[in-house]
């Protein structure tokens, strides 16, 4: 019979998709007061991937990627999403947000993300947020999933999921050792 064991810190990332860079500025200045340091940024690039948000906030968007310094713990991903869904509403202007802010975190096997949407391939997590495991890491490489989304597929985001692992790895390698 196995034994249970807490889960190690992971690494909290954040996917922030906007139409107003200077409201983007603001919201980042914002997620580090929350959050802490960012030690790994994306690039910034046009998300045209879906008509999605187009409809709320508008064509032309943009997206980038946050990766933070401190590690979380996993369990705290549900209390992250609230947090963030209350960034996006205080920075809503109308009742149109100019801004979505997707949290999840990265280990050292998989990419996941927190929403708000069940689906058969979500898990439960608690508070009304549900779990979706995006990309798995094999082999020396992230694999995709049916599910996973057309961005998360893009050199872009997968560069930068290789090196939030990257620093993610030699933490985690601290933190078992001690």
């Amino acid at each position: 019979m196995g034994q249970p064991k807490l889960a190690l810190d992971v690494k909290l990332f954040v996917a922030v998709t906007f139409n107003n860079r200077e409201a983007y500025e603001q919201i980042k200045s914002v997620l580090e007061n929350k959050f802490g340091t960012v030690d790994t940024l994306s690039a910034i690039y046009d998300f045209n991937f879906t008509q999605y948000y187009a409809k709320e906030m508008g064509v032309n968007l943009q997206k980038q990627f946050l990766g933070f310094e401190r590690l979380i713990r996993p369990e705290s991903l549900p209390d992250i999403k609230l947090m963030t869904n209350e960034i996006e509403e205080k920075f809503s202007l109308e009742c149109r947000r100019q801004v979505n802010i997707d949290p999840g975190y990265i280990t050292g096997a998989k990419v996941v993300l927190a929403t708000t949407k069940n689906f058969d391939h979500r898990i439960y997590l608690g508070k009304g947020i549900y779990g979706d495991v995006h990309l798995q890491y094999r082999k020396a490489k992230f694999h995709f999933n049916k599910w996973t989304y057309p961005d998360y597929r893009e050199m872009i985001v997968i560069e930068f999921f290789v090196r939030l692992r990257k620093k993610y790895m030699k933490e985690f390698r601290k933190v078992k050792s001690e």
